[in-house]
């Protein structure tokens, strides 16, 4: 199920509650990767409040909006980086993202295996991703006043097996978001502090969940230097099977 680009664009930039989703989940993104100057940047979903500190450094910046969201001009001040696609089609060329975001694009798909497949082919060597969803243990997931309750939750575990299923290596798991989904004012008054007081409290389940994974890339299989390193290299052979062949003279010749 497919939140309309409309809703998501009020909840995260007209709504107090949005608006402090968009800071704590941005803060741990930040956190993972302070520094991606000169680097090609990507947002698959909904990840345009997470992209914005990249703007300016980062080499490009893509945003990319599933058709059945709907896509919006993004950012309102400069040009123009979101373009509209198909969940199983990116138009980027294979390998050319350094750095990838998923956020509201994986649990709404009609197709998670698709958007898993693209996502890989689209990262280069050596490239990372974030996946944040919404976590299955968590008040956020079983409350539909925010875009996190709709789509499929997850918990880490199935999250990271099904990124190992499709080629890539988890490598870290946080969670986020431990304010309750309420748009009561005198809960969000308190929001910064519960926030700082969730980090450091591993029994408590935050709304949302993080997974880092890398793109995991094999060894082209029947490659002959792959099939020399495991038989060795036969540079002394000759010294230990058989007699050596004896040396011809001048003289010896016929």
């Amino acid at each position: 199920m497919h939140l309309d680009v409309q809703d998501l664009r009020n909840f995260y930039y007209r709504q107090a509650l949005g608006r402090s989703v968009q800071r704590v989940i941005r803060q741990e993104v930040l956190r993972i990767w302070p520094e991606l100057s000169g680097q090609t940047v990507a947002g698959f979903g909904f990840a345009i409040p997470l992209l914005r500190p990249f703007l300016n450094k980062s080499r490009r910046v893509i945003a990319l909006m599933p058709g059945p969201q709907g896509a919006m001009a993004w950012p309102t001040s400069q040009d123009n980086v979101s373009v509209l696609c198909e969940e199983a089609r990116w138009p980027i060329e294979t390998g050319h993202i350094d750095r990838l975001i998923v956020l509201h694009g994986l649990e709404t798909s009609d197709d998670q295996n698709a958007v898993l497949s693209e996502a890989f082919r689209v990262l280069g060597p050596g490239g990372k991703a974030l996946f944040i969803v919404p976590n299955r243990v968590g008040l956020w997931s079983r409350s539909d006043l925010t875009p996190m309750g709709f789509g499929r939750p997850y918990t880490s575990g199935q999250l990271e097996t099904q990124l190992r299923i499709q080629g890539f290596l988890p490598e870290k798991s946080l969670t986020a978001l431990y304010q309750p989904p309420t748009f009561k004012k005198r809960w969000q008054r308190f929001g910064a502090v519960i926030e700082r007081f969730g980090r450091g409290m591993p029994f408590l389940a935050g709304g949302v969940l993080i997974v880092e994974a890398s793109k995991r890339v094999h060894p082209i299989s029947g490659s002959k230097i792959g099939k020399a390193a495991k038989q060795g290299l036969g540079v002394l052979e000759g010294l230990t099977s058989g007699k050596p062949k004896p040396v011809l003279r001048h003289g010896d010749f016929p």
